[in-house]
């Protein structure tokens, strides 16, 4: 089971502010769930939680836009927040008396409501950008790493091309073609569609 809510708010870096939609993604069951990314107000992710059991809140990054709903949701819900610890300087910045609950590591699994996840730490659009691959569902959530039209930014401070760039190729353009990818922003794609477009975003660049 997945639910989409999208919120809307403000994403504020290196000292520009931007209107934007963010996704944030429940899965789980009629039990328990996973909330990924915890975006601009927590009162819409509460409602469609309802009273089902929350295992954790997971940012998929740091930005604020991701992680600015996840001290409220965290308070409500009783769960605990996970975040790679590379992003704890973005974290701090919203978070300055607060840290993570817990951490994502590349390659470990959290679970509810019978899926799985597997954490792939995807650096380049921050530092410690990560996705999450149901692989017996065949649905990846690819944050801000891959979109509907290629890469997540990179012209922002903690970023960089050549990494994100490398992070989609070795890391999600090998998974199966028919892969969704569900992303922390705009509509979603699959792999498959994706994957031929790598020499164009190369071309393009930053």
């Amino acid at each position: 089971m997945i639910e989409l809510v999208i919120t809307s708010g403000i994403f504020s870096l290196d000292g520009s502010d931007f209107e934007v939609e963010n996704n944030i993604w429940i899965v789980g069951d009629e039990r328990e769930v996973l909330v990924i990314d915890a975006a601009h107000d927590h009162r819409p992710i509460v409602e469609a939680v309802g009273d089902r059991s929350t295992v954790a809140i997971i940012a998929t990054h740091g930005h604020n836009d991701h992680i600015n709903a996840a001290r409220s949701l965290a308070d409500v819900l009783g769960a605990p927040i996970l975040l790679h610890p590379d992003d704890l300087m973005l974290w701090h910045e919203i978070y300055p008396d607060r840290s993570p609950d817990g951490y994502l590591a590349d390659g470990m699994t959290v679970s509810a409501g019978g899926t799985s996840l597997e954490v792939i730490h995807t650096p380049g659009h921050t530092p410690g950008g990560c996705c999450l691959f149901d692989a017996s569902g065949g649905v990846l959530f690819s944050g801000d790493t891959l979109f509907k039209g290629g890469p997540g930014a990179t012209g922002r401070r903690f970023s960089d091309f050549a990494t994100i760039i490398a992070s989609i190729r070795d890391r999600l353009l090998v998974l199966p073609d028919a892969t969704r990818a569900l992303p922390g922003h705009g509509e979603e794609t699959t792999i498959g569609a994706e994957a031929p477009h790598l020499p164009d975003w190369l071309a393009r660049g930053s």
